[in-house]
């Protein structure tokens, strides 16, 4: 099989890793997503994943943030039917093929131009209604050519950090301000996080650069009226770090006690 050669760099690089750290994780006899869509594309791309870093316990972590954003999209799908997801920043994440949404939803992942080809080559296209937009989220157009007649959720993972806190400020008013009603879901890093970038590998041999660092999420709720914070999960205390190695869980443990650590990074649903 013909290998897919990786030409991305900086922050567009640092989404393999999030691609290897979810086929590791599948590849676990106590996987947490049983995510071999990823597996599948890691196998087609002629890439160095060693640049990683990506440890068994990173993996877990990471795909332990991703069940968490998907089972937050999966009650909010239950509860509105006919909804629609925005997918921000989507990379190669195979949550729509996990969440597999009924016909009902209309789900549009948005990436840049180059990064959606990538997807179309290396991912199976899911059924329904279903679309991808080439675009950086942080433009304006393509928001304008999305209906908004249905109660939205935006999911962006991995994403907020690579910001400025202004570009974050306004993409978000842009959602809250368009759509008649929804959620945002999302995870962000505290200022500690930022500070400490040069300590994740992948951030560190993509050349990428951590801007934006959220230390009081309650915070974005003064920025649209009616927003409300509904969940706020620190990373330290994610549901299930009992599936990482006896490490990682006392890497968490220790964490949890230390000022700032303890707020490294976390994961956030709000209310529109």
């Amino acid at each position: 099989m013909d290998q897919e050669k990786i030409t991305l760099s900086g922050t567009q690089e640092t989404m393999l890793a999030t691609l290897y750290a979810r086929a590791v994780d599948s590849r676990s006899p106590d996987t947490v997503l049983g995510d071999t869509a990823a597996q599948a594309a890691v196998e087609r791309v002629a890439y160095d994943f060693g640049k990683t870093g990506m440890t068994a316990t990173t993996a877990v972590g990471v795909a332990l943030r991703a069940k968490q954003l998907d089972d937050w999209t999966t009650e909010f799908l239950a509860e509105q039917q006919k909804a629609t997801v925005l997918h921000l920043a989507c990379g190669l994440d195979t949550r729509v093929q996990r969440l597999d949404p009924p016909s009902s939803v209309r789900w549009i992942d948005v990436d840049f131009p180059d990064v959606v080809e990538l997807r179309r080559r290396l991912l199976p296209v899911p059924s329904g209604d279903y679309q991808m937009v080439a675009s950086s989220v942080t433009d304006e157009a393509w928001l304008d050519e999305v209906p908004d007649d249905r109660p939205t959720v935006a999911v962006f993972e991995g994403l907020t950090m690579y910001l400025t806190e202004e570009e974050g400020k306004r993409l978000i008013q842009r959602i809250t301000g368009r759509f008649p009603s929804g959620q945002l879901l999302f995870d962000c890093y505290g200022s500690l996080g930022i500070r400490l970038q040069k300590c994740v590998p992948a951030v560190r041999n993509a050349g990428a650069t951590l801007h934006w660092g959220l230390d009081d999420p309650y915070e974005l709720e003064s920025w649209h009226d009616g927003l409300t914070c509904l969940d706020t999960v620190r990373s330290v205390d994610m549901p299930g770090l009992e599936k990482m190695p006896a490490s990682g869980r006392m890497s968490m443990k220790v964490m949890a006690r230390l000022p700032g650590f303890r707020d490294v990074g976390r994961i956030l649903r709000y209310r529109f």
